[in-house]
């Protein structure tokens, strides 16, 4: 807005001034640029330049309220209330002391207006506690390292509501298409803390799982992640459906279900055995989706086994379940909201085709089962390692369906979304996400080191090793950038600044001699430092270049300089190609 006013105002100075006396047109002419020079500098701090709050830190950074202690289970209890949009419950957690010199105080996370009612350690000891913003402290006896111990979190009131979910966290209360209640929960990026107490940050997840109980009208069920443990009819109109998950699990990826579902079954054969898979959706989808959803999960599996190695979670099975919205990636639960058609909500966000021939959803978010699920950034800072692998999933699917020139086509294609708005990586320590690139122009990213390697096999090695090496573990965005190098035995880090930390697009500037017999060509619009080596093919021959910012040349064969266009380049390379 700023922008627009002053060039309005530089446009009106100017033309007053051509009415007035044509011979202070230049004068005028030189304020209005000097007027668009300064607007556009005021607009880019305006977008680089973020305060952060006490609030922010608290929630987003390693306390030290936080750090003495790590979470060893959930063990969830909710009851929501449809028609008043309240909920009321217990989170027990179940912690082991991992310092010796530590605060007695302990911090736990729930978002207003939520409110904590009580606390008790260890079923007998009322602890007292105090509130800031979000954040609740707890005073706690001092216990010694390595001890393990119950706090018991009684908590009500009225949670945040998503408004425009997935997009916006909170709890969904809605109605099916036959007017009957269906509620659900969102909350990756805002936290779990939206619905209920824990300590919200991905560094910390329960290393022996959870378990979700929840309490509903007994003419309603409730779905959730992993395994149905028990069923009680409680004798006063509700039921309690108790899930329980044995894996590690992100607290944004435990999530209730709650609606008219039916579900039906099968054992699917992967690699690592017997694959239960659970499909729940809403009654009277169950004939279109027996027809519908076996075959693109089965599709789904044998590609990503085949990519990224076994499914990481075949202790809790694997499930999808009917929502009102897309659809996110609950770990084991993974929710599906698009409409039992091929596409994303029936377009192709590469606009090639290819995104026409598969469910976008059940791809997608299953995806994530890999990567975000199964390996977790650490801050959300670096959510890129969750939505950049889990895009270039979608690539690699359409390269086991239907080839690889498809999925270069594909890959290419959804560059349209890319923006350059601002990094990809955003602050640490404040819970905050970075550019929507971390999408589409991580995928791309990707794909290029990929072709600058020009070794699929030691690629797919590469994608296998991070699910191995890195099993249900949370990680930073230099374990990834290091174990990729290793394995390659190519230091790519400064590939990764390029797309991660800044918005610039690397320029490739090639310069052939007279009698094209020799092309000289360097990095430009990059990182300090930048290396790509680019790999340039054909079915009849190839040339691997190592342009730096400084000008190098080769010799070019007479049946290699047409692998030097343009639009070739770029297909295969998330970089801007100029021939000088």
């Amino acid at each position: 807005m700023f922008f627009i006013k002053n060039l309005l105002n530089c446009l009106y100075l100017c033309a007053s001034g051509i009415k007035r006396n044509k011979s202070i047109i230049c004068r005028y002419f030189i304020v209005f640029i000097f007027c668009l020079v300064i607007s556009a500098l005021a607009k880019a701090q305006e977008a680089t330049v973020k305060t952060f709050t006490h609030a922010d830190t608290l929630r987003g950074s390693i306390t030290p309220q936080r750090i003495w202690w790590d979470v060893l289970k959930y063990d969830i209890t909710i009851h929501p209330d449809y028609e008043n949009k309240t909920s009321e419950g217990k989170n027990t957690i179940t912690y082991k002391v991992v310092s010796d010199n530590y605060p007695p105080v302990m911090q736990i996370d729930l978002q207003q207006p939520l409110q904590i009612d009580s606390i008790v350690l260890n079923g007998s000891i009322k602890s007292n506690f105090t509130k800031e913003g979000n954040a609740w402290f707890v005073q706690l006896p001092k216990q010694k390292k390595n001890a393990v111990s119950q706090i018991d979190i009684f908590f009500h009131g009225k949670p945040h509501e998503a408004i425009r979910a997935p997009w916006d966290g909170g709890w969904t209360f809605t109605k099916d298409s036959l007017r009957r209640p269906w509620m659900t929960v969102t909350c990756q990026g805002l936290g779990a803390s939206v619905w209920y107490p824990c300590k919200d940050h991905q560094s910390d997840e329960p290393d022996n799982g959870a378990t979700l109980s929840i309490i509903v009208p007994d003419t309603l069920v409730a779905v959730a992640n992993g395994r149905l443990h028990s069923k009680t009819n409680n004798a006063n109109g509700t039921t309690t459906y108790k899930w329980d998950v044995v894996n590690p699990i992100n607290n944004y990826d435990i999530i209730p279900y709650i609606g008219k579902y039916v579900n039906f079954s099968e054992r699917y054969n992967g690699e690592k055995g017997k694959l239960d898979l659970n499909y729940w959706v809403l009654d009277y989808n169950e004939g279109k989706a027996k027809q519908y959803m076996p075959n693109e999960v089965h599709n789904m599996l044998k590609a990503f086994e085949y990519w990224f190695g076994p499914y990481p979670f075949y202790e809790d099975g694997y499930k999808l379940i009917d929502v009102p919205h897309n659809g996110m990636e609950h770990q084991s639960a993974v929710a599906y909201g698009n409409l039992y058609k091929p596409g994303y909500r029936q377009r192709d966000v590469s606009g090639t085709g290819w995104g026409m021939k598969w469910d976008f959803i059940i791809v997608h978010e299953s995806g994530h089962e890999w990567f975000g699920n199964n390996i977790t950034s650490k801050d959300i800072a670096d959510m890129w390692i969750h939505e950049g692998f889990t895009n270039y999933s979608e690539t690699l699917f359409v390269e086991y369906m239907y080839g690889k020139e498809a999925a270069n086509e594909y890959n290419a294609g959804s560059r349209k979304s890319i923006k350059n708005d601002r990094p990809v990586i955003a602050h640490y320590g404040v819970n905050e996400e970075g550019s929507g690139d971390m999408y589409s122009k991580c995928g791309n990213m990707l794909h290029t080191i990929r072709h600058s390697i020009n070794n699929d096999s030691l690629f797919r090695q590469i994608l296998k090793g991070l699910n191995t090496t890195f099993y249900h573990q949370t990680v930073t965005t230099k374990q990834v950038e290091d174990y990729i190098s290793k394995l390659a035995a190519f230091n790519y880090n400064k590939v990764f600044d390029q797309y991660l930390t800044t918005t610039q697009i690397p320029t490739l500037q090639l310069k052939f001699s007279s009698n094209n017999k020799k092309v000289s060509y360097r990095w430009t619009n990059c990182v300090k430092g930048f290396n790509l080596p680019l790999v340039l093919k054909n079915d009849e021959t190839e040339i691997k270049i190592w342009p730096t910012e400084n000008w190098k040349n080769t010799d070019v064969k007479d049946n290699q300089a047409m692998l030097f266009q343009k639009d070739a380049i770029e297909k295969m390379y998330y970089i801007m190609t100029e021939v000088l």
